[in-house]
């Protein structure tokens, strides 16, 4: 049996550093979410969206309160 017909495709170098590339980015991805997630960094994000909204409510408020 002939390695070029063989059902999987031959690895390059090139193949294997693109999986490890892609293999690396989902880990720091998992990692940034857990991080998200941990309590101190979640309170913090839940604070800065109350002030977000607050902000952007008062905002939109006084818009339509200005003399046309």
């Amino acid at each position: 049996m002939d390695r070029t017909d063989s059902a999987r495709p031959v690895r390059t170098g090139a193949d294997t550093r693109l999986e490890r590339t892609v293999a690396d980015a989902l880990r720091i991805i998992a990692a940034a979410c857990a991080e998200r997630e941990a309590p101190p960094v979640r309170a913090a994000r839940e604070r800065l969206a109350k002030v977000y909204g607050t902000t952007r409510l008062r905002r939109h408020l006084e818009r339509q309160h200005l003399p046309a």
